[in-house]
């Protein structure tokens, strides 16, 4: 017997990092909101790597901030470690990632969810949906416990029907041997949502006391080091170092001599697997040729033993581990404490919903995270404060916020799952972004913090600091086209002392600081500003003053995105009946039903003919609704 638990307006199913995002931004649009997680102990677990970032996961983590989501500062309180990747290259690529103390972080945001007013945090495992004429009413559990809201959030991460394989050993598990959750998927199928099946994995844990670190290299964090959160101010004290290693040649004929034994090549894993974050014995029949991989040695906190053996990611028999683990450089004596394991989870085919994450065959039920065929702790909750902003404005009759792919990391990550889906776990890299110049690491304040007022999330006092920042920017900017530097001695002997070429008559700042070996503090030193500048307002001055030609091409092209994204295309298009359309692209069209002209163009099979005649056929439409309504 069932019995009614409770009414709420927005209801989240799930707390790992799409959860966590997706009921905080909630509630703090002043829902009432709950967060339903199968284990209390278990909110903003990181069952994989203990870290935040990295290469366009960075961007994400910036981004998610700008709009007043939660992951940055929590990141910021409680991180071992802070680097700055791909310093040597240009500012579009420059990442941030942070080693996290993973029980800290987990502890810190529970408080903070705990905290949340309009947030309520039950545990209690979903098993159906409730469902009226087409549209979300609330959830059951398996207590018989009835939730009732006007919006679902589904963010399962791997929990959905997960199965834990290591070599023949196979059994029905969530991650880090939790309860998975099964009777949901069927609930999904019922209500006629395609399902697919993925895989992903992670390596052994080993005992800090039983690695010799003098056989491996020492990987220090930033001496400086910067923020995920614009809020952070204070860095965190006493950073912990991350080692490398490498496997090696033994390391490479335990794998190969047991590849009988591995799930992987004896078909007992079902699941397609992640290719940018492939197992080691993957690695090691698809790369034969390389005689040793990177092995990372990654402390999982202050207050414990635990290491991660990043790159050791394997679903091997745990005594061929072992052997593994013991063939590598520094490891040689080394104790395992957690075996690794490859899990099975369902995933929804992501093309079935719409770019706002809510589900094309049920109003008002959204998913967000890795049920939606993602990798990765960032992109979940990426997609977490996207859904949980538009299940807010669902309920609040608002219409959906939608980044495009020229506002965000996180609008790239959205339009490719929902206009090209993904037949693999899918991971967000740099390369994906045709825009990436726009999207870079320094400035998702200025792209974004805007949207994170209007919508409720940023504080007024924030708001007022980041308009204060873009003033000061623009003003400096404005002071160093106008300010004269002259090619008098003193000038020349500076020029000379910093490696550049003299002048030979008066430049403006800017003529002098584009040039690529010249920075912006040089250029202060010769004309200095009456104002005291943060360094990440110099950063900004520096960058929109060497890369302006660059920026100005890609916000034409952003401009012509702009005006296939308005033309809109209605509801009830009926694409079999547009004539002379290929019949791949009906097919598409009909199937993933965009949004707008923008959105049909990126479907793959759809080619640029397909949509002349489209937008041909809509002219003539619009033409035709307008003469009746008329």
């Amino acid at each position: 017997m069932g019995y009614d638990a409770g009414d709420y307006e927005v209801i989240v199913i799930g707390a790992g990092h799409a959860g966590c995002e997706s009921a905080l931004a909630a509630a703090r649009m002043g829902c009432r909101t709950l967060l339903l997680t199968i284990n209390l102990d278990m909110v903003a677990f990181m069952p994989c790597n203990p870290s935040v970032g990295g290469p366009a996961k960075g961007h994400v983590v910036r981004e998610i901030d700008a709009l007043g989501g939660e992951m940055g500062r929590n990141i910021d309180k409680t991180y071992i470690q802070m680097r700055m990747l791909n310093t040597g290259k240009g500012p579009a690529v420059h990442a941030l990632r942070a080693q996290a103390d993973k029980f800290l972080y987990q502890h810190s945001m529970k408080e903070t969810i705990e905290k949340q007013p309009n947030l309520t945090l039950r545990q209690g495992m979903a098993e159906e949906l409730i469902v009226e004429d087409g549209v979300i009413r609330g959830v059951v559990t398996k207590t018989g416990a009835r939730y009732y809201g006007q919006a679902v959030v589904l963010t399962t991460g791997t929990y959905l029907r997960g199965k834990v394989i290591i070599g023949e050993l196979m059994y029905e598990s969530g991650p880090n041997n939790q309860q998975p959750s099964v009777k949901l998927s069927q609930s999904l199928k019922e209500l006629g949502l395609e399902l697919i099946r993925f895989k992903t994995g992670t390596p052994p844990r080993v005992h800090k006391d039983t690695i010799d670190f003098s056989k491996t290299e020492i990987q220090p964090g930033d001496e400086n080091p910067k923020f995920f959160s614009y809020e952070t101010t204070e860095p965190v004290p006493n950073q912990l170092p991350c080692w490398l290693t490498y496997t090696s040649s033994e390391t490479h004929e335990v794998i190969n001599r047991n590849l009988h034994r591995a799930p992987m090549f004896t078909g007992q894993i079902e699941g397609t697997g992640p290719r940018y974050c492939p197992s080691i014995e993957d690695k090691i029949v698809r790369f034969a040729d390389k005689p040793k991989h990177q092995i990372f040695l990654e402390p999982e906190g202050r207050n414990t033993a635990e290491y991660y053996v990043q790159g050791l990611s394997t679903s091997m028999p745990e005594d061929v581990q072992l052997q593994i683990l013991r063939s590598i450089p520094g490891l040689e004596q080394v104790e395992m404490m957690r075996t690794g394991y490859a899990i099975e989870y369902d995933a929804v085919v992501p093309t079935q919903l719409l770019p706002s994450l809510e589900t094309k065959a049920v109003s008002g039920l959204f998913t967000a995270g890795q049920i939606n065929g993602t990798s990765g702790y960032e992109e979940a909750a990426g997609q977490g404060i996207m859904a949980g902003i538009n299940a807010a404005r669902k309920v609040q009759g608002k219409e959906p916020v939608i980044l495009d792919r020229s506002e965000g990391y996180i609008g790239v990550l959205i339009d490719d799952l929902v206009t090209k889906g993904t037949n693999e776990p899918y991971r967000l890299l740099t390369s994906r972004a045709e825009y990436r110049l726009l999207l870079r690491h320094d400035n998702a304040d200025l792209r974004l913090t805007p949207i994170g007022y209007e919508i409720g999330l940023i504080s007024q006092h924030r708001y007022d600091a980041f308009l204060l920042k873009k003033e000061m920017v623009a003003a400096e900017i404005g002071r160093l086209k106008e300010a004269r530097i002259r090619p008098d001695e003193d000038t020349a002997q500076f020029l000379e002392k910093i490696g550049t070429a003299p002048i030979s008559q008066a430049v403006d700042g800017i003529s002098l600081l584009r040039r690529p070996e010249v920075s912006y503090e040089q250029v202060s030193t010769l004309v200095p500003s009456p104002h005291e500048l943060s360094d990440d307002m110099k950063e900004q001055v520096e960058i929109q003053i060497k890369y302006a030609g660059y920026i100005e091409k890609q916000l034409a092209q952003v401009e012509r995105l702009k005006k296939m994204e308005k033309k809109k295309i209605p509801d009830d298009i009926r694409y079999e009946e547009i004539h002379g359309l290929a019949s791949e692209a009906k097919q598409k069209l009909q199937k993933i039903r965009p949004v707008s002209i923008g959105q049909a163009s990126r479907i793959a099979g759809v080619t640029p003919a397909d949509i002349s005649i489209l937008l041909i056929h809509l002219e003539h439409y619009n033409k035709v609704k307008a003469a009746r309504n008329g």
